[in-house]
């Protein structure tokens, strides 16, 4: 079968990946995209991510694509949880380095240096994402509190700083980190 877009008078086989910003948390933490409305012809799509340290790609799944992480640069930590082996399982990944998140699977990328540039792509042009920050601040503290036996106003009052999908996180100003005896807010 040919594919019509190939066929296309106006065909176009490069683009930009840096030009459509897909999320922004701060100047060095932030992600670019290139899938299908960019680029018609491609057959994946893949985001440009870029993180400094204890930046957190938030624990989120795709129901529809399998994702490759390839590190350019730094290091990251990136972790997914098998529900078959109800296994937690996780990587350490330097540049040149790969792991996959499969269709489905929960995941998330901890950033371990200063810097980090991590590809991700999918193989599919347009990923589903259901985020995390969504489904915590979505279920009522009375499901949570039946379901787990979790006090509900205690649930409530853990979820009540996410107002919104969290992408890379943690939000600013939300948690303190020590390094070398020093607290900074992150």
């Amino acid at each position: 079968m040919i594919d019509s877009i190939l066929q296309a008078p106006d065909l176009k086989l490069a683009a930009d990946s840096n030009q459509v910003l897909n999320y922004k948390r701060d100047r060095f933490n932030y992600i670019t995209q290139l899938f299908g409305p960019q680029l018609p012809a491609i057959q994946n799509g893949f985001f440009n991510i870029h993180m400094t340290k204890g930046i957190i790609v938030q624990p989120h799944w795709h129901t529809n694509v399998t994702e490759m992480i390839v590190v350019i640069s730094g290091e990251v930590i990136t972790s997914v949880f098998n529900p078959f082996t109800q296994r937690l399982m996780s990587y350490r990944l330097k540049p040149g380095q790969v792991s996959i998140f499969p269709k489905g699977w929960f995941h998330w990328i901890i950033t371990e240096s200063d810097h980090a540039y991590v590809l991700a792509i999918f193989d599919q042009p347009t990923p589903d994402i259901v985020f995390g920050s969504d489904f915590l601040r979505c279920i009522p503290k009375e499901v949570i509190g039946r379901a787990y036996c979790v006090n509900e106003q205690e649930y409530a009052n853990a979820v009540a700083p996410i107002k919104e999908s969290l992408i890379l996180g943690p939000p600013p100003g939300c948690c303190q980190r020590e390094e070398g005896g020093v607290i900074t807010q992150v």
